[in-house]
């Protein structure tokens, strides 16, 4: 990693209009990504160990980085434009002579929240980012206080 980064989680996943709200943060300070109902329910179903009857799309990414001797080793925050979230996934894999390959890619990051999740694979934010977001800490203790806590808690 070039840039200086601040490693988060997932503190809790919460309805918000036709979406979720993505609260993401450590103690020292929480701000929210907004992203789509699906990816915010694959989220929530990671966090929470729920089980699926069929393979959801971030179970089948999952299962095709595991047979191809891939992992999501961490998830990056990268970068912030006109109130757009930019991610990074990075991923480790091994061949079968056992050489390990780093492999960055471009992401939604929502997308790479939930793999990241999924693999119990750390996630950070840059400083440049985590400097630039409104803290909403106070927000998610105010729904937390309320017993608004929502589907999930990291």
């Amino acid at each position: 990693m070039n840039k200086a980064v601040v490693q988060v989680q997932v503190r809790a996943v919460l309805p918000f209009n036709s979406g979720r709200a993505v609260f993401v943060g450590n103690e020292e300070k929480v701000f929210v990504i907004y992203v789509d109902e699906s990816v915010g329910a694959a989220i929530t179903m990671f966090m929470n160990g729920t089980p699926k009857e069929r393979p959801l799309t971030h179970d089948l990414m999952g299962h095709l980085m595991a047979a191809l001797g891939a992992k999501v080793d961490r998830v990056i925050i990268n970068d912030l434009k006109s109130e757009t979230y930019f991610a990074r996934l990075i991923i480790s894999a091994a061949n079968e002579l056992f050489e390990k390959k780093i492999i960055e890619l471009d992401g939604r990051p929502s997308d790479c929240l939930a793999l990241a999740i999924q693999q119990s694979a750390p996630v950070y934010v840059s400083r440049d980012v985590w400097e630039e977001v409104e803290d909403r800490s106070d927000v998610l203790r105010s729904l937390e206080e309320g017993g608004q806590r929502g589907e999930a808690e990291g």
